[in-house]
């Protein structure tokens, strides 16, 4: 308004008039246009001091956003920080999608003070569309927790029977135990997270993902204490792509079949990823006694740096222990269609590859294609060894010493599927959609509250003003 007003001054008074009724006019509309809707947690009393309990009042916010208040939105703002107990956030919801915007960061409080369930500290479920974004941190406070390994820990973020969730952009650090779990959730999106942890903190996983598909996650960085993604049972469609991993235990599809579980795990991709002094790199693990399947994985693409053991099948897992695990168990999960394909790095001991697998289910159909893994303490080009017990496969070369038991073949893939293809990303079903047709560009105020204007008639109508006023 006071760029036309001083557009005015160099008008001549005898088309002001006109000229004012017009511009009027056109102020009224970008009124239209300009609105505020969402909802910032702090019109519900939250403080954002880091020390008063905000918890309430996101209670408060998400009753209302759920509800169909706020145009589905609701903003954490940024420079606060909002200390908070454990926090159910439940559908289902009036609005689709419901966007939650992190752009401050979320505390959680110490296992001292800690009020109530101790198996998440923020759970959101049975949502439809749900988007949780931002550049805002979430920080589990885990310190306090990881000397008590044996008791109860909370996960900090949880996922529930979500569908169509897509979460991206947060920073997530020191977790009490695993840092993002996934379950029950289908057609999901994660991309550009930050998860951080102490390499000694004890399990404290980047993402888990159980009992959920078609899953993408891609171009996040973490380094944890334990797995930086681990693949549970009741899986299948995932792709995972740019993750840079280290340290920790690498990407791993299980543990699978704790207990006698029958497991389901299939159609999985690892590509374009890097592992960065790891105690794993791609890794399989599960226990005897279990049954099901592990089936049609490939790992693609992947670069190794000093990592313990770059390529593992262990169907001996023993939580860790594998070296006192037997054979003697009536079952075992089956592993099968397994490529590794381009690998090239650096392997910490003496073994680049290692398949341990069971007598009562041998391995079957497992590939190895262009993998080149050197020792990194010889520091002068020595091929890292393999070994392998009770696995049929095949190699492309025999390039990795120790892998005699597998069959030279170039008929790598004969159940017909080349690494590249299989790892093309699926197209999901609904891809989760932040933003409804013809919606505006959203812009966010310093307290967080929403600002949309309408682009094309924002620019017109000061393209016309502009003109007329000067014309």
């Amino acid at each position: 308004i006071h760029w036309f007003c001083s557009l005015f001054n160099y008008s001549s008074s005898k088309h002001m008039q006109k000229k004012t009724s017009i511009l009027i006019f056109s102020v009224f509309i970008l009124q239209i246009f300009t609105y505020s809707k969402a909802l910032d947690v702090t019109q519900y009393g939250a403080v954002g001091d880091g020390v008063t309990d905000d918890s309430q009042a996101f209670l408060k916010a998400w009753e209302d956003v759920c509800g169909g208040a706020g145009d589905g939105q609701l903003i954490i703002p940024a420079g606060m920080a909002f200390m908070l107990q454990p926090l159910k956030f439940e559908g289902s919801c009036k609005s689709t999608p419901i966007v939650v915007q992190i752009l401050g960061n979320l505390v959680a409080s110490s296992r001292g003070k800690w009020k109530g369930d101790k198996d998440q500290w923020i759970l959101f479920s049975d949502i439809e569309g749900l988007v949780v974004e931002g550049n805002g941190e979430i920080n589990g406070q885990g310190s306090s927790w990881w000397e008590h390994k044996g008791s109860s820990r909370p996960t900090a973020l949880k996922f529930k029977s979500c569908n169509n969730l897509r979460l991206s952009g947060l920073t997530h650090v020191d977790s009490a135990m695993a840092h993002i779990h996934i379950n029950g959730c289908n057609d999901v999106t994660i991309s550009n997270l930050r998860i951080n942890a102490p390499e000694s903190s004890p399990n404290t996983d980047g993402i888990d993902v159980a009992v959920s598909s078609n899953v993408i996650i891609q171009d996040c960085v973490i380094a944890t204490g334990d797995d930086c993604i681990a693949i549970n049972s009741g899986t299948a469609n995932i792709r995972i792509s740019g993750i840079d991993c280290g340290p920790g235990h690498g990407i791993s599809i299980g543990s699978l079949g704790k207990d006698g579980e029958i497991a389901s795990v299939e159609d999985v991709c690892v590509q374009n990823c890097n592992f960065r002094g790891t105690m794993n790199g791609a890794r399989i693990k599960t226990w005897p006694g279990g049954s099901g399947y592990a089936r049609r994985i490939t790992f693609n693409g992947i670069t190794l740096d000093n990592v313990e053991n770059p390529i593992i099948i262990d169907q001996h897992y023993n939580n860790g222990d594998s070296d006192k695990s037997t054979d003697d168990k009536s079952s075992a999960v089956e592993v099968s269609k397994v490529v590794y394909s381009n690998f090239v790095g650096t392997s910490r001991s003496e073994y680049g590859v290692n398949f341990r697998c069971s007598t009562r289910a041998p391995c079957t159909e497992i590939f190895l294609k262009d993998v080149k893994i050197e020792t990194a303490s010889s520091g002068m080009g020595q091929v890292a060894q393999g070994q392998c017990l009770n696995v049929r496969g095949g190699v492309s070369t025999l390039a990795v010493p120790g892998l005699e038991c597998l069959a030279l073949s170039t008929d790598m893939l004969s159940w017909g599927t080349m690494p590249e293809q299989a790892c093309m990303l699926p197209q999901q079903s609904v891809q989760p959609n932040t933003r409804p047709l013809q919606d505006p560009l959203w812009v966010y105020g310093s307290r967080g509250e929403r600002l949309g204007v309408y682009g094309v008639v924002l620019t017109s109508l000061i393209s016309f003003g502009f003109s007329y006023v000067l014309g």
